[in-house]
């Protein structure tokens, strides 16, 4: 599998470059890293967690039991435009060189069978900026658990990557068991990713494959403001720009929600879905997004100053991988990281301990504000992008946490209270350890 940062291609580098840009890019600090590494070095070996025994647990075997396949979102690649472009710049909504918009949409073959929702703004200029009463189209993948007669073939897509065993036409989901309703996961991409970018449709698909529903937007972030940040005075200039910039993250939650929205009245899938069991994915910008669905306030001004944008109580628990909580002199969630002191989302943060895009000492100050349960693990010397080494811990740490939080697995749970790592793959240690008791 790749890693999430492509040396190649800039709109693919959320998890590198372009989202090391968000808000402030570089200006990450050294005191930062050094704080965390001295409280992960600490963490490591400890006997007990809670009370009981730790224990170092076997990571899961992936991809999971089930095969996937996904829903509808043929595509023309021979639209793609001048030579040199690729469809990413589509998936992503990167403009082209002269300005003119480009979207997922512009690909689809089928948009009456594809799934797309259409947000509308709120009219708050303090949120949305320019964008406030727009109308924003948001096109939607969701991949499930399939049958393992279902034939249906695979779409190949340029990046050597396929969407597995796509539906076409009208076709409907083929279930893995029809008899059910599958827990559903809320899976938001990273800064300028898209649910299609390589790593994200790996990990979308592993989801899958232990029995989720996974509920994907395409984002579209360069569509409302473009966050290329390598020094200061890039960063300058987003605080100058800053209205377009709050009003791509906030629009981000109001897109998941509406997905998820879609999904529980779409005819094809409603009857499958389990509308009590809905958790939450997101890598990067798309972890502050699961927190604003959480009901955190989104940092508005160059003062700090934070609005709420609209929880989602639907959510019942959710993950964030290198989940971008800011930057020390501009962080998120409003002056502090305030923003979050009123959510009880469960929410588990993995994060690297040599991310200066996502620093996880300003991960760790925002994880002790919230007041859900609550977990920070750290992957020792991991930047911002996906680690493939880590790739099973990763997924094991997210799928317990989400099995004991969403599906409320008794075996999960107590896993959840004692685990303090996974076994091979790279160095994952906790910082904070689950510390909130687990009904039973």
């Amino acid at each position: 599998m790749q890693t999430i940062v492509h040396q190649d291609h800039a709109p693919h580098q959320d998890l590198a470059r372009r989202a090391h840009g968000t808000w402030v890019g570089r200006m990450a600090t050294c005191v930062g890293v050094v704080a965390v590494a001295l409280a992960v070095a600490g963490c490591g070996g400890d006997d007990d967690v809670g009370g009981t025994t730790a224990a170092v647990v076997a990571p899961l075997a992936l991809p999971g039991p089930y095969p996937v396949a996904c829903s509808n979102v043929a595509q023309d690649f021979s639209r793609v435009g001048a030579s040199g472009e690729l469809a990413e710049a589509y998936w992503e909504g990167t403009p082209a060189a002269d300005g003119t918009p480009r979207y997922a949409s512009d690909l689809l073959t089928d948009p009456v069978n594809a799934l797309s929702v259409t947000v509308n703004a709120p009219n708050d200029a303090n949120l949305f900026g320019s964008y406030a009463g727009s109308s924003v189209q948001f096109v939607v993948l969701v991949c499930y658990p399939t049958s393992a007669d279902n034939s249906r073939p695979d779409l190949a897509l340029p990046t050597g990557q396929v969407v597995p065993r796509m539906q076409t036409g009208a076709e409907a989901p083929l279930w893995a068991d029809a008899s059910i309703r599958y827990p559903v996961l809320a899976f938001s991409h990273g800064l300028a990713g898209s649910p299609l970018s390589s790593d994200y449709l790996t990990v979308l698909s592993w989801l899958a494959s232990f029995g989720y529903v996974v509920v994907a937007p395409f984002h579209g972030d360069p569509r409302f403001t473009n966050l290329q940040i390598d020094d200061f005075r890039d960063a300058v200039t987003v605080l100058i720009g800053l209205s377009d910039a709050v009003a791509m993250q906030a629009l981000r939650p109001l897109a998941m929600s509406a997905a998820l929205d879609l999904v529980l009245a779409h005819p094809q899938w409603r009857e499958h879905l389990d509308a009590a069991q809905i958790g939450g994915f997101g890598a990067s910008m798309g972890g502050q997004t699961m927190l604003l669905m959480g009901g955190a306030a989104l940092t508005t001004s160059p003062g700090l100053a934070a609005s709420l944008v609209g929880a989602d109580p639907r959510i019942k628990a959710a993950v964030g991988y290198v989940p971008y909580f800011g930057q020390p002199l501009l962080p998120a969630f409003g002056r502090d990281q305030q923003g979050l002191d009123n959510v009880t989302l469960p929410y588990l943060a993995i994060g690297g301990t040599s991310d200066t895009t996502a620093p996880l000492i300003i991960t760790q100050q925002g994880m002790l504000r919230l007041q859900g349960p609550r977990q920070l693990v750290a992957l020792v010397g991991v930047q911002h992008e996906f680690d493939v080494p880590s790739g099973p811990d990763i997924l094991t740490w997210s799928l317990t946490f989400l099995d004991a939080q969403v599906r409320e697995v008794p075996a999960a749970r107590t896993q959840l209270e004692t685990m303090t790592s996974v076994a091979g793959g790279g160095d994952d240690r906790l910082v904070i350890p689950f510390d909130s008791p687990l009904s039973p």
